[in-house]
C-alpha cells in the first residue's frame, strides 16, 4: 500500500466516512464493471458493488496492512457476486430485441448511433448481448477467472490473490473458462457472426467494436 491509502484506511478505521470514500474513489469505476459483468445486470451490479463496498467498511479491522487494499476489495467483490448468483432461482437476460412494454402494448426497441450505420450497430449490440449472456451460463468459478483476466485485464498474479489460487490454477482455469465461453457461443449458433470466442486475450467492452 501507499503511504497516502495507508493514511486514509486508518482514518477511514477511525470512522472518517469521507476517508473511507477517497479510499475506495479509484477503484469505483472496476468494482462496478466488476460487478456488471459477473452479475450480468447492470442494476444488480450498482447494488452488489454498493453491498461490497458496506462490507468492505466494516471489515476494515480485519484487513492486513501489508497486503494490496485493491485485491482484498475485489475479493470482496467477487464474493458478494457470486454468492448473488447462488442465491438467484434463475438467471434471466434481456436482449436488445426484446420489445419494450408501452402503454400501448409493445413497442420495438431501437438504436441510434450518429457514427455507426443502425444495422451495424444493432449487430454489435446483439453480439455484446449475447456475450455476457454466455458469460452468464458458465459455472461460477470459470465466469470469475474470465471476467478478471480477459475483461477486466488483471494480472494473472493479482487474480491468484484475490481468488486465493496457485498461478498454474488460474491459468489452467482460465483455459477451461475460454473453452466453455467458446461451446457456449457456439451452441447459440453465433460462429457465422466471427463471434466465436478463439481464445483471444480480451473480449470487446460495451461501447467497442468487436
Amino acid at each position: 500500500m501507499s503511504l497516502d491509502e495507508l493514511a486514509l484506511l486508518r482514518r477511514a478505521r477511525q470512522g472518517d466516512v469521507a476517508a473511507f470514500e477517497q479510499l475506495v474513489l479509484t477503484h469505483e469505476k472496476k468494482v462496478i464493471n466488476l460487478a456488471y459483468r459477473l452479475s450480468g445486470s447492470h442494476e444488480d451490479a450498482a447494488d452488489l458493488a454498493q453491498e461490497a463496498l458496506v462490507r468492505v467498511y466494516k471489515s476494515l479491522d480485519r484487513f492486513r496492512e501489508q497486503a494490496r487494499f485493491s485485491t482484498w476489495l475485489y475479493r470482496i467483490v467477487v464474493n458478494v457476486c457470486l454468492d448473488h448468483q447462488r442465491s438467484r432461482k434463475r438467471q434471466q437476460t434481456v436482449s436488445l430485441d426484446a420489445p419494450l412494454e408501452g402503454n400501448d402494448g409493445e413497442v420495438p426497441r431501437q438504436i441510434a448511433s450518429d457514427a455507426v450505420d443502425p444495422q451495424e450497430a444493432a449487430e454489435r449490440s446483439d453480439l455484446r448481448e449475447a456475450v455476457q449472456a454466455a458469460i452468464g451460463r458458465l459455472s461460477g468459478e470459470h465466469r470469475t477467472v474470465l471476467v478478471m483476466r480477459d475483461i477486466q485485464d488483471m494480472p494473472y498474479e493479482e487474480i491468484g490473490e484475490v481468488l486465493g489460487l496457485p498461478l498454474g490454477t488460474v491459468k489452467s482455469r482460465l483455459n477451461r473458462a475460454r473453452q466453455a465461453l467458446k461451446q457456449e457461443l457456439l451452441h447459440t449458433e453465433l460462429s457465422h457472426t466471427g463471434a466465436v470466442y478463439a481464445g483471444s486475450r480480451r473480449l470487446p467492452a460495451k461501447g467497442e467494436a468487436p
